[in-house]
């Protein structure tokens, strides 16, 4: 961040903080393919404090949420008890530093997904963690619409299975190259469609890296920016699919420890019968996801290295996604 935005933004903070605010250091934090995410020591009104900025990329996906859509949705799941970091200021002119942000308290731990893989697997699984990821769902999933203040999600779908498949052939068709096995797993998705249920408010990442942790709490819910209304299920199963356990392919719940105590934390509204259909359409969605991500780099408009490699996890998810057709018409999970 150049000295000019800097000078900015701290004129920007202390007029929205309503008191005088001088930062200390600005750092930019290591993940966040989409977003920035700024850490921010500051002082005001003579105390410290620690504040993450988060702000958009040079490019960014068509299903990200904006900044402050997304900030929206951090002031109603914090309201509502989730743990996540505590929203306090939103800026949508985008002079003040290049593009629309805002801002949240710093808090402690770690969601470095591969550190916590590591940790869960040498203790053979952290079952309290995983207890604590069903607990936060829930929560989650206790907002449904109508809401007035997430009304920029719009209407939510009549059936989620059945929106998801179109929502995918689309991007599919958009993108212009063949992918057989996504659409075979599509298929399969529609051969196996659910009874549709009440939507709820969806994070959509709810998976290792967007979970910070200590010990074997949740210290925050990250990266509100998929969010959408759906299947509760479908939270359940993207943190479950193989693609996020990080070579831990026996903890099914990201990883980190068994399927069954997310379940037990998450309560009686969790149906395991309904997870394999997501846990299929989870690792669809990640490799259309990454798919993108690997287009984002070819067109120019944002060349990354990791928005390169992450273009050639979709043969490994191309495996995935046969393997779990084929447990998906034998009925198991």
């Amino acid at each position: 961040m150049d000295e000019t935005r800097r000078t900015a933004l701290n004129a920007w903070l202390s007029q929205a903080a309503g008191a005088a605010v001088e930062i200390g250091g600005a750092s930019l934090l290591s993940g966040g393919a989409i977003q920035q995410n700024w850490a921010l020591s500051v002082t005001r009104g003579g105390g410290a404090e620690e504040w993450v900025l988060r702000t958009d990329n040079a490019a960014t996906l068509a299903v990200s949420l904006s900044r402050s859509e997304e900030y929206a949705l951090l002031r109603a799941v914090f309201a509502a008890g989730v743990t996540v970091p505590e929203p306090l200021f939103c800026c949508d002119d985008a002079t003040i530093i290049g593009a629309p942000f805002f801002v949240m308290r710093r808090v402690a731990g770690t969601a470095t997904a591969f550190r916590l893989a590591k940790q869960a697997a040498a203790m053979g699984g952290n079952a309290e963690l995983v207890r604590h990821a069903g607990r936060e769902m829930a929560r989650i999933h206790s907002i449904a619409p109508p809401r007035g203040d997430l009304a920029f999600l719009g209407t939510p779908p009549a059936d989620a299975g059945i929106e998801f498949i179109r929502a995918m052939r689309e991007r599919l068709d958009a993108a212009g190259t063949p992918r057989p096995v996504l659409e075979w797993g599509l298929s399969a998705l529609e051969r196996n469609l659910l009874p549709p249920l009440p939507p709820v408010l969806c994070h959509n990442d709810f998976r290792t890296g967007n979970l910070m942790v200590q010990g074997h709490a949740i210290t925050a819910v990250l990266d509100w920016e998929f969010a959408a209304w759906g299947d509760p299920h479908a939270d359940l199963g993207w943190l479950c699919a193989p693609c996020w356990r990080f070579g831990n392919l026996a903890l099914e719940a990201g990883g980190l420890g068994p399927r069954a105590p997310l379940l037990e934390g998450y309560g009686p509204g969790a149906d395991p019968a309904r997870l394999p259909f997501w846990e299929l359409a989870g690792t669809i969605r990640w490799a259309v996801i990454a798919a993108d991500q690997g287009a984002r780099h070819l067109s120019g408009q944002e060349r990354g290295l990791e928005l390169a490699l992450t273009a050639h996890i979709i043969p490994e998810l191309e495996l995935d996604i046969l393997r779990q057709v084929e447990a998906l018409g034998a009925g198991s999970a």
